[in-house]
């Protein structure tokens, strides 16, 4: 099992901005030095509590301060960009860092970006569908181009002067183009289909229970079953809530704080969840009653807290609850007590991730820290 870093980013309201983006950052170098293999990051624009406008440009910021980790746009939301604006875009990063960008694309998840880009009724999902096929159509070939889609068309022809260098659009280093990754996170989620139709890596999100993560797996195979395919685990990302320490009460104490990096994270997803009408999709099992249902419940629910040895013995039981997914995520969450979340950081990848290999056969020996 690999070992990932998601960064939706969420920080508490009235964060100072320029704090906030450092530490980012930080948490981006860390992770590289720790020997996470991936970090990726979000993008949205109205939200004062995670403005990362451009998840590409925050990459290119990182691309030369980071050393082997790849860099991931978790996600890139397609229908706000023309594709060829887009396809440049990636094509300009992948050169900036080679080798190291995979491209997290979707449809956006954030209302207020939706209204304030006037797309609340659009299709998003077949725009996201449309524009992704167009951008494999530019990096796979050149001009002139006459490139139909449902929702745009690109031409180029008239001011196509190869000999002086017009009209070419740049390729990305990686051939045919970086691996490409989708998000889900409702119940049999129809990104899953998506997914398993278009070859996307699926990456299953944090902020819902394990037996929601559950049926994205089943989802997942019954689609590739439909299309007479082998379902891979490898491709398959899970993001979860970690908080490591080096004994189970020290743990507990931090993730149980009131207003502290975990209890503010779930108390806000419990508002957004109940003004969306949707408190329902934080049930912690099947079974639960929506009356039921508090901000605590969800967060010790959703949570994997505990010493290096519980938390490896939490991550390989949610393995075997969920199926065999190939990375782990470890998603980033505000640094109120900056040097318990990187000592937490420190023991996934150093403690915890080893003994989990250990567990299912991998060759992954344990570092003392």
């Amino acid at each position: 099992m690999l070992l990932s870093f998601f960064m939706m980013p969420l920080h508490s309201v009235n964060r100072h901005y320029p704090t906030a983006l450092a530490e980012d950052v930080e948490a981006f170098k860390l992770a590289d030095e720790l020997g996470f293999e991936e970090a990726w990051i979000g993008e949205h624009y109205s939200a004062e509590i995670e403005q990362i406008s451009s998840p590409l440009m925050f990459l290119a910021h990182m691309a030369p301060q980071t050393k082997r980790i790849k860099l991931g746009t978790g996600v890139l939301p397609l229908p706000l960009y023309h594709p060829v604006m887009a396809a440049s875009h990636i094509a300009l990063l992948d050169h900036l860092a080679p080798g190291r960008l995979l491209l997290g694309i979707g449809t956006g998840g954030l209302g207020s970006d939706f209204e304030v880009f006037g797309m609340e009724t659009a299709d998003r999902t077949a725009m996201m569908l449309d524009s992704i096929e167009i951008m494999k159509k530019i990096w796979a070939s050149d001009p002139p181009y006459d490139i139909p889609g449902k929702f745009w068309n690109v031409k180029l022809s008239k001011m196509y002067w190869p000999d002086l260098g017009v009209g070419i659009l740049p390729k990305t280093l990686t051939r045919p183009h970086p691996p490409l990754a989708v998000s889900v996170s409702s119940p049999n989620s129809g990104s899953m289909r998506v997914a398993a139709r278009h070859d996307f890596m699926p990456i299953s999100a944090n902020f819902v229970a394990s037996w929601v993560v559950k049926t994205h797996w089943e989802t997942y195979c019954d689609e590739l079953a439909k299309l007479g395919r082998t379902p891979d685990g490898s491709k398959w990302r899970v993001a979860r809530s970690i908080h490591v320490a080096d004994t189970d009460e020290e743990a507990e104490r931090l993730v149980k704080t009131p207003g502290g990096a975990y209890d503010w994270y779930y108390d806000y997803m419990y508002q957004v969840y109940e003004r969306m009408g949707a408190g329902a999709l934080l049930a912690p099992f099947r079974d639960t009653d929506p009356a039921t249902i508090t901000p605590q419940l969800v967060r010790d629910n959703f949570v994997i807290y505990g010493s290096p040895e519980t938390v490896a013995r939490k991550i390989l039981a949610l393995r075997e609850e969920v199926g065999p997914f190939g990375t782990l995520m470890m998603t980033s969450h505000e640094w109120v007590d900056k040097p318990a979340m990187r000592r937490s950081m420190e023991l996934l990848a150093k403690r915890v991730m080893p003994a989990v290999n250990a567990a299912l056969g991998e060759d992954m020996p344990a570092i003392a820290v």
